[in-house]
């Protein structure tokens, strides 16, 4: 077992190409997973663990259990806004990414940290929850639902700040989460997020009143990803 994890930044990155890319690293790992189980004692190789993060060209994803009915916008439209549209293997319903937003792609054999979902769900929030903090901004979760909320106790204002998605095999995870720190949030004006109706998006940027260095977020975000996983990080 090894919590060691590579750390990669592909920038800003076409979403089917960022998405082929993890569906590389994640059948790697899960056919490594099943050779080994195969293997004579000390012949097993250690699978490997992976933190991606990027941004996209403006996009929307759809889950599998999705309604696309949640996408408000038609294909006109969606030239007009430059954006493009993927029904895609995650979890979850539909959900914007676009410039100014940190989306992450963990791609970790959970049976080197823990063989919980739904404690890697909750550690993926809280490392949003803890960076948030950092800029004086305090969030927490609405139960039923994934994510990052403000006044995530009063229904009329609660607002989401992060969005979760993500699909797991063999306790290999794959997809992750998308932050909106400068992201221009006009663009969830053309979706149901997350199939959920009553509830407003927000970004850093917003809530702070100016933009923010997404370097710097990306930091804060690696930090307190790296203690709650205990993970051996490296660029």
């Amino acid at each position: 077992m090894t919590k060691q994890t590579q750390f990669i930044h592909l920038g800003l990155k076409d979403y089917q190409e960022a998405w082929d890319y993890q569906e590389l690293l994640f059948k790697e790992t899960v056919e490594q997973k099943i050779a080994n189980r195969k293997a004579d004692d000390g012949r097993q190789v250690a699978t490997k663990n992976y933190l991606i993060f990027c941004e996209h060209p403006h996009v929307y994803t759809l889950g599998k259990s999705g309604d696309k009915n949640h996408l408000l916008a038609n294909a006109s439209l969606l030239k007009k806004k430059q954006a493009t549209f993927y029904k895609i293997n995650r979890g979850g319903d539909i959900t914007y990414h676009g410039p100014g937003q940190i989306v992450g792609y963990p791609i970790l054999d959970l049976d080197h940290f823990f063989t919980d979902i739904h404690k890697y769900l909750r550690f993926l929030e809280e490392a949003v929850i803890q960076t948030l903090k950092e800029y004086g901004i305090v969030s927490g979760r609405i139960k039923g639902l994934t994510g990052v909320w403000l006044d995530w106790e009063d229904e009329k204002k609660a607002r989401k700040i992060c969005a979760l998605g993500v699909k797991s095999s063999r306790w290999v995870t794959m997809h992750g989460f998308a932050f909106n720190v400068n992201t221009n949030l006009e663009y969830f004006n053309y979706i149901v997020p997350c199939g959920i109706q009553d509830k407003a998006v927000t970004s850093l940027e917003k809530e702070l009143g100016q933009k923010t260095d997404i370097k710097e977020v990306e930091e804060k975000l690696k930090k307190h990803l790296s203690a709650l996983f205990e993970m051996d990080l490296r660029d």
